[in-house]
């Protein structure tokens, strides 16, 4: 984007947030030979959640929005966690994103080499050395804010950290035996400059180089020097890492000289959502202790089972964009992002019928052999996707709930005789109810007045209840999972003294139904998106088949949480 262009995108009135504020300032100073270059680089020991999501959009739209560039690095520096699966979940998380990186796939692993001669160069600078602490002893010679740290090997002679260096390189030391530590200052009041540490000895095979390496660089110190030869302007990272920008530039300012390029790391808040957790550990767990099906498991807050449970990209965008870029940490209630799913499932979802807890009902003066087809509108919200032909019959199956024998004032429903109007059908009025030896309902007996075809009636009356129905000579059975918050506290958490996030779990998380849904559904689609009326938004799970429909619950129709809460 030349500069006359972001003139032009700047006296449009639309809010901006305080990153892209940076940008726009950059660009039109001509920074960085106006350049814009971001990347996304996640460590792939896990699965990407709605969190990297958001980091993902923010990175690749702004990068989209001012002709940039983006980058996928991953960040694979620690090979006892880290895995090939996890590199393809993530890549498949960007592409269903809408993230397109081209042909810039990189991997912190193929800067090895380069990192590891930057490393020497600055062991013969002066500027690191081989330290012989043990992981536990850097912790005990760390210092107090108002005490320096201490390392008994920083004033080692240079010669000797070479060797040691090349030494450790080479396999001659066990794991936490020895560590490469930058030289930076003991006495910072930041504890991330405390002579940092940049290699450590790791035994392990590593999913790409093999046992090429057994020294693997830390974060810190693959991170800017990634964004670096990648040619990066703004490295986007979440407030965690504030504290480690001045050690990100001060390795920047041992590579480069005054007026060269080098990368800016701006950081902005990462997304906490309540009733969930996001911790790649207890997601880990949860996923080991098999307190869910997978990572994918629909309750999980992961890309792939948000995916799974029906959430589209559109969805995660709306959401992402009304949470906003900010500089403060803040809880975001889950309830937004179900409301942005409800907005974008609105707008394309096909609406049907099916009856969760169904309830016979037998129209006794309808012809017994008759079945007729009805008209029913797809989606009243886009009449392009047009209408479908729903059987009706004598026999059919209503939603239990939407019958009471003894109705309050303001139920509205099925009642002994009252009278409601069958969705796309008829007037019906109940006339006798069913019980077996225990008293329980077991089928309902009405009558339907034939002048009232399409829920209108000729007379003029007015009957104030719409139930939805299935005709039970046509039903299709069908397992309904209705998925719901996996955690009962807003903040997981929050336990009692022993306890921990495990003791919020949500026992009814998942509750397994057997349904009926009308023919349309016979041949549904995993990933297809459908609204059963009255009820909630359902995605065709990727393990259904025409034999044996499953359709997993993505939410429902109303926030019913915020009620429970008042």
């Amino acid at each position: 984007m030349n500069i006359e262009e972001l003139k032009n995108q700047e006296n449009k009135i639309e809010p901006v947030h305080f990153i892209e504020e940076i940008i726009r300032k950059d660009l039109s100073e001509g920074k960085n030979q106006g350049r814009l270059h971001t990347r996304f680089p996640p460590e792939p020991n896990g699965y990407l959640h709605i969190g990297h999501a958001k980091a993902i959009l923010l990175s690749y739209g702004l990068a989209k929005k001012y002709n940039g560039k983006f980058n996928l690095r991953f960040d694979d520096t620690n090979p006892e966690k880290e895995e090939t699966e996890y590199v393809e979940s993530i890549k498949e998380d960007l592409r269903w994103l809408g993230a397109d990186w081209e042909d810039r796939e990189f991997y912190a692993s193929d800067y090895f080499d380069q990192l590891f001669d930057w490393a020497v160069m600055l062991i013969k600078q002066g500027k690191a050395y081989v330290c012989e602490l043990s992981p536990e002893q850097v912790s005990e010679n760390r210092g107090t804010p108002s005490v320096p740290a201490k390392s008994p090997f920083r004033d080692r002679p240079i010669q000797e950290s070479l060797d040691l260096f090349q030494r450790m390189k080479n396999g001659e030391f066990p794991e936490n035996s020895m560590t490469l530590r930058a030289k930076v200052d003991l006495a910072s009041p930041n504890m991330h400059m405390r002579d940092p540490i940049m290699y450590r000895i790791k035994h392990a095979s590593h999913h790409r180089t093999g046992d090429k390496w057994c020294i693997y660089p830390t974060y810190d110190w693959t991170h800017g020097q990634s964004d670096f030869i990648e040619g990066i302007t703004h490295s986007l990272c979440t407030l965690e890492f504030e504290n480690h920008r001045p050690l990100y530039d001060w390795y920047l300012d041992q590579l480069t000289k005054p007026g060269d390029y080098r990368p800016r790391q701006i950081e902005f808040a990462r997304l906490n959502l309540n009733y969930t957790v996001m911790s790649k550990r207890k997601l880990l767990r949860l996923v080991k202790e098999k307190y869910v099906s997978g990572w994918d498991d629909p309750r999980m807050p992961t890309v792939s089972g948000l995916r799974r449970r029906g959430f589209t990209p559109e969805s995660l965008k709306i959401f992402a964009e009304k949470v906003g870029i900010a500089k403060r940490e803040n809880i975001i209630d889950f309830s937004l992002l179900e409301y942005a799913v409800r907005e974008d499932l609105n707008k394309k979802a096909i609406r049907v019928m099916g009856v969760i807890d169904p309830l016979k009902v037998v129209i006794t003066n309808y012809p017994e052999d008759k079945t007729e087809m009805l008209e029913a509108v797809n989606n009243p919200e886009d009449e392009s996707m047009g209408t479908r032909q729903v059987p009706f019959s004598r026999v059919i199956y209503i939603e239990r709930d939407d019958f009471m024998e003894n109705p309050s004032k303001k139920y509205f429903r099925l009642s002994p005789g009252n009278e409601v109007r069958l969705r796309y059908a008829y007037f019906a009025k109940c006339t006798d109810v069913i019980k077996n030896d225990k008293g329980e309902i077991t089928e309902i007996h009405c009558t339907y007045d034939p002048e009232s075809k399409g829920g209108n009636s000729p007379d003029g009356r007015k009957v104030k209840g719409t139930i939805h129905w299935v005709s039970a000579n046509d039903a299709v059975e069908a397992e309904v999972r209705l998925y719901d918050r996996l955690f009962l506290n807003e903040s997981p958490d929050d336990v009692e003294e022993g306890m921990d996030f495990i003791s919020n779990l949500n026992p009814e998380s998942l509750i397994i139904k057997k349904a009926f849904v009308e023919p349309y559904l016979k041949n549904a689609k995993p990933k297809e998106k459908y609204q059963f009326e009255r009820i909630a938004y359902f995605s065709v799970d990727y393990d259904s088949t025409p034999e044996n429909l499953i359709f997993n619950r993505t939410v429902t129709l109303k926030d019913s949480w915020s009620k429970m809460k008042q």
